[in-house]
């Protein structure tokens, strides 16, 4: 089947004599107005809830051909397309429990890349701090380990098999908070052992790798903490709307 991606937007924006953007107006395509209040709902990462959404286009579309095709006029179609979806709260709550999946195996693959890079800071912090810096490689231990519990429980043939945890996305978002924490810590602490420690180079580079991991884990950490506030409030119910 050809995919036929939504197009246009949920609101037409007009312009007035002087060239300023005047109020916005509802779009008149029902099927592209659910799409868009579907889409707005959603967080998650933004390749899957593009795809998520037009897949559900391509079935609002294929619902309105079928409704066409036996006979009823297209504008009656679509609404009864939009009728058959349900309401956009309720179709919203399920994907977004995909999307806050999709999440939490993003944040848990980049656990499992950046953690590491804790267990070198300890190599090297242990030698100028002594056993302080052993909560370094237990926390790295911890946190790879439930990295790789994660992306066997999200995919794979235990997810097939097993749905994933409810508490999982929320585990993973602390755990890697923390992981986060421990790195921030590893490279403050390494950066000042480097003027210490002779020879200074290798715990510089520790640090500075340290300093990029953290980056790149925090960022997908805060993304998954952002996933789960819509799941929770759609979960305590929304209103119904373009439902027929």
């Amino acid at each position: 089947m050809r995919r036929r991606s939504p197009s246009g937007s949920a609101t037409s924006r007009s312009t007035g004599s002087d060239g300023k953007p005047q109020a916005q107006r509802p779009h008149t395509d029902p099927l592209v107005a659910y799409t868009t209040a579907l889409s707005t709902r959603l967080t998650g990462p933004a390749r899957v809830r593009s795809r998520m959404v037009a897949e559900i286009h391509d079935g609002l579309l294929d619902t309105t051909d079928a409704y066409v095709l036996d006979g009823l006029p297209r504008a009656e179609a679509a609404r009864l397309a939009v009728r058959d979806f349900g309401a956009v709260a309720e179709l919203a709550r399920e994907c977004q429990r995909e999307l806050t999946v999709a999440q939490t195996r993003h944040t848990a693959r980049a656990a499992a890349l950046c953690v590491p890079f804790l267990l070198v800071c300890w190599a090297l912090a242990r030698s100028a701090v002594g056993p302080v810096a052993a909560p370094l490689a237990l926390l790295a231990v911890v946190s790879t380990l439930l990295a790789a519990v994660t992306l066997a429980a999200t995919g794979g043939v235990l997810a097939r098999r097993f749905p994933s945890p409810p508490a999982l996305p929320r585990v993973v978002a602390w755990a890697g908070t923390g992981a986060g924490v421990g790195m921030a810590l590893a490279t403050a602490g390494l950066a000042c052992t480097a003027f210490v420690t002779d020879p200074w180079p290798l715990p510089a580079l520790a640090g500075a790798l340290s300093a990029a991991s953290h980056a790149v884990l925090s960022t997908s950490v805060r993304a998954c903490r952002r996933c789960l506030a819509p799941e929770a409030a759609l979960s305590q119910g929304g209103p119904r709307s373009l439902a027929g």
